[in-house]
């Protein structure tokens, strides 16, 4: 069993339905990347910011990820569309699914999970 350390990312009010991203910085696989956390559907989700189509970032805008109708993440590179609540493909080109962060809420905040090829920054 790997350990996984709560990281505090930021207050749960900060992430709305459908609405912005909170960014952060993280360390996976040796090199250092972009992630994301989202809500969605009441629930915080987390990921790589990674394209599964070409390893580019997928906000469209600084912290967008959702397309206009806020059911679906969206490359907005290549137009590749993701579950928000999986990160599986739904359509578009992509080779596969984002890169899932366990998250954890509780008392009013967000946390992200280290695991054996994720870690902060500062590890």
């Amino acid at each position: 069993m790997q350990d996984s350390t709560p990281v505090p990312l930021c207050n749960s009010a900060d992430l709305v339905d459908g609405g912005l991203a909170v960014p952060f910085d993280v360390v996976h696989g040796g090199y250092t990347c972009r992630a994301f956390a989202v809500r969605w559907q009441g629930r915080v989700h987390a990921y790589l910011n990674r394209c599964a189509h070409v390893a580019m970032e997928l906000d469209w805008q600084p912290n967008r990820f959702f397309d206009d109708s806020g059911q679906w993440l969206l490359c907005g590179t290549h137009g590749a569309v993701y579950r928000p609540d999986t990160g599986a493909c739904a359509g578009g080109p992509c080779r596969g699914g984002l890169v899932k962060i366990e998250v954890s809420e509780q008392d009013g905040v967000v946390h992200w999970h280290t695991a054996f090829n994720l870690k902060p920054l500062e590890f």
